[in-house]
């Protein structure tokens, strides 16, 4: 007597067999980061390295989480932003942190994570600058920004026109030299950059944002990859790895 098989079994199976399907044995995902302080950076403090020359406590998780999920990956650090954001975006199996999930981004990419947060801030030589209420207020002032970034493009959106630098301590030294009257950075990145300059006397004018970092991967990364990067991702939060406790500098 023959034996039919539900249709919607069927599918159900074959579904199941490609949802889980193993990656390629000689798969692996390029993996690009730049100097953005406490998160990423080169051990050097050059703006070209290599794993292991990558240091950073972005970097620390993406490694464990990779590993964990059992993929293959090579690190590079380069520079400017610009240009390693473009190539994540243009080019398959590739992948970009620390990166702020903006819904503009949401798009463009395929996500894990987050890994980190930051607060947006304008930032003040305190003897200088008073504080601000809010945006509308900072319009009126010269504000210096990284190009590209998260921060500048926020900015942006809210209908200020930061002047960019390619570098963002380049905005430390603008400051100083009164070329600005703020800058636009990040939370703990420009206090990293200050003690590494021995710069002192500035300060938070106002913070407007928090964001959290993702890993951003290139839209043509196989689900498959997504799935193991993310569920391993979840089992190191659950064992507290990158926690407050461990990390307090990130929250």
């Amino acid at each position: 007597m023959r034996r039919y098989v539900p249709l919607s079994l069927l599918l159900g199976l074959l579904f199941s067999h490609f949802a889980h399907a193993e990656l390629p044995p000689d798969y692996k995902v390029v993996l690009l980061t730049e100097n953005f302080p406490p998160f990423n950076m080169a051990a050097n403090n050059k703006n070209f390295a290599r794993d292991p020359n990558i240091q950073g406590l972005s970097a620390d998780i993406v490694r464990e989480m990779f590993k964990r999920a059992g993929i293959a990956y090579n690190l590079t650090l380069r520079f400017p932003w610009a240009r390693i954001y473009q190539q994540t975006l243009e080019t398959p199996n590739h992948g970009l942190f620390s990166t702020s999930l903006s819904e503009a981004r949401r798009p463009l990419f395929k996500w894990v994570g987050p890994i980190a947060q930051y607060e947006s801030v304008l930032v003040a030589a305190t003897d200088q600058a008073r504080r601000l209420d809010n945006l509308e207020q900072a319009k009126a002032y010269r504000i210096g920004s990284y190009q590209s970034s998260a921060v500048s493009q926020y900015l942006e959106r809210a209908g200020i026109q930061p002047v960019n630098s390619l570098r963002d301590q380049e905005n430390l030294r603008k400051l100083q030299r009164g070329q600005i009257d703020y800058w636009a950075t990040s939370d703990p990145v420009w206090r990293f950059y200050a003690k590494e300059q021995g710069v002192s006397g500035l300060g938070n004018a106002l913070s407007f944002h928090t964001s959290q970092l993702y890993l951003a991967l290139n839209k043509d990364t196989p689900d498959e990859v997504i799935e193991r990067l993310q569920t391993a991702l979840e089992q190191m939060r659950s064992e507290g790895y990158g926690s407050c406790a461990k990390n307090p500098e990130l929250c």
